[in-house]
């Protein structure tokens, strides 16, 4: 019987060391999420977290999607997702201006350090934007309320120093994140620490939502029983459409041996249902908190259309309601697509096959045959990019009939889906790294 590799995860000093490495990183960025804001009323804080309506639901996505540290204001706030919302401009603007899509192309390397350089200098831009659009509609939440601010905010006169120390400190909080994230990727798991710094955060909610169910002493274990039921069934799902591929067969020369050439090997391309993974879910809450945040700015406003449109958009993106719901599933899809054809085009499969002189039967080498991947990533991508839309928006819909609302998969339905997709990715590259190592059954002699 052939035995795991896993067997011998503790055996390499140096898996140990990364994974060893990663998990303190981790518990370093817990530790600096529970570091408060100065100057912020916690009062008034634990009165927006308690609100109900379009106010208190926005309050708790913003929570969520910061892991839990906008409910004490820390440092971390705004967690990473000013990076990704960076992220998601460069790669837009790179197929749409023509030069930054031909620097890509020549040199992929150089090119990749290029985006990853200014998707760090945006990231400043965009955290200072999404820092004071946060206190902007906590302000305005808390003026709703009849309550007095949450600090005392702006750039005049004895608020300046506050405002502006406010403002740096989780900018820099913004930044420390990400700086970990990349000791992750480079010291730790490989190309994991982003993804492991939001899988964090989503997990630390985890004993509260647990709590919040049991809450009710009369149904609360017959909700924890469904819950764990939906949740069973709903990872199966994930797993098995994560792990869905299409085989493209391919042709590849045979070789010489000698004055006889060998018969062409048959092989297969496979092409994944979900190639983007979680990323489109990371993207669309990145991509969907902004308008809250940008609407914040104008619900003071002394123009009455513009104030009641700033109160609409802030009431439709705050989560909760059909249209944001509705609004999630279709960003999903979007992104899911955008991203797919990203990652696909920078594997340029035509010209790779090329160059190795394999063919697909039946399609010309070359330009054809990577037209003709695109036409088949693009076909099975549809239900992979239907599924994370409808597991997204699935809360929303059980919400109807049950009252668990976002309590149904204990860290959101995106949470649930990102930390699969992370434990997935990450399970994979440890695999990788052991084979790497030689721990794997058919290279371990005796």
């Amino acid at each position: 019987m052939r035995r795991s590799a896993w067997r011998y995860l503790w055996k390499s000093e140096d898996i140990r060391t990364k994974l060893l490495l990663t998990i303190g990183i981790l518990i370093l960025y817990r530790l600096a999420a529970n570091i408060p804001v100065p100057g912020i009323n916690r009062e008034v804080l634990q009165g927006l977290s308690a609100a109900g309506g379009a106010g208190g639901q926005l309050f708790n996505l913003l929570d969520m999607l910061s892991g839990g540290t906008v409910s004490n204001f820390s440092i971390l706030a705004m967690g990473v997702y000013p990076y990704i919302t960076a992220q998601i401009i460069i790669q837009l603007l790179t197929p749409i201006i023509p030069a930054l899509e031909r620097k890509l192309k020549e040199n992929q390397s150089e090119g990749r350090k290029w985006m990853e350089k200014w998707t760090v200098i945006l990231t400043i831009p965009m955290a200072l934007l999404s820092a004071i659009g946060q206190i902007n509609i906590f302000n305005s939440m808390a003026a709703q309320m009849g309550a007095s601010s949450l600090m005392a905010f702006g750039f005049t006169g004895a608020q300046l120093l506050p405002t502006v120390t406010t403002l740096l400190s989780m900018v820099a909080g913004t930044m420390f994140g990400i700086w970990l994230g990349q000791l992750i990727s480079e010291y730790g798991i490989p190309n994991q620490g982003l993804s492991l710094i939001i899988f964090s955060g989503i997990i630390a909610k985890l004993p509260s939502n647990l709590l919040k169910l049991l809450v009710d002493q009369q149904s609360g274990w017959w909700m924890l029983i469904i819950v764990l039921a939906i949740l069973a069934v709903t990872i199966f799902a994930i797993i098995y459409v994560q792990q869905g591929r299409r085989n493209v067969p391919v042709l590849f020369p045979g070789r010489r041996i000698g004055n006889r050439m060998s018969m062409p090997v048959r092989s297969n391309l496979p092409l994944m249902v979900n190639m983007a993974g979680m990323i489109p879910l990371i993207f669309a809450q990145a991509f969907l908190s902004f308008p809250a945040i940008i609407a914040s700015y104008f619900v003071n406003s002394k123009t009455a259309w513009v104030a009641s449109m700033a109160t609409g958009i802030q009431a439709t993106f705050g989560g909760g309601n059909v249209w944001y719901a509705i609004i999630y599933f279709v960003t999903i899809v979007i992104f899911t697509f955008f991203y797919t054809d990203v990652l696909f085009t920078q594997q340029n499969y035509g010209d790779n096959l090329k160059k190795q002189g394999a063919q697909i039967p039946g399609v010309v080498r070359g330009a054809p045959t990577q037209k003709y991947l695109t036409k088949v990533q693009r076909r099975i991508t549809l239900p992979g990019a239907l599924f994370l839309g409808v597991v997204a928006a699935l809360p929303f819909v059980v919400s109807l009939v049950l009252p668990i609302g976002n309590n149904l998969f204990l860290v959101s339905s995106a949470g649930l889906l990102i930390v699969v997709g992370v434990v997935r990715d990450t399970f994979t590259i440890v695999e990788t790294e052991l084979k790497v190592h030689g721990y794997d059954e058919s290279l371990i002699k005796g």
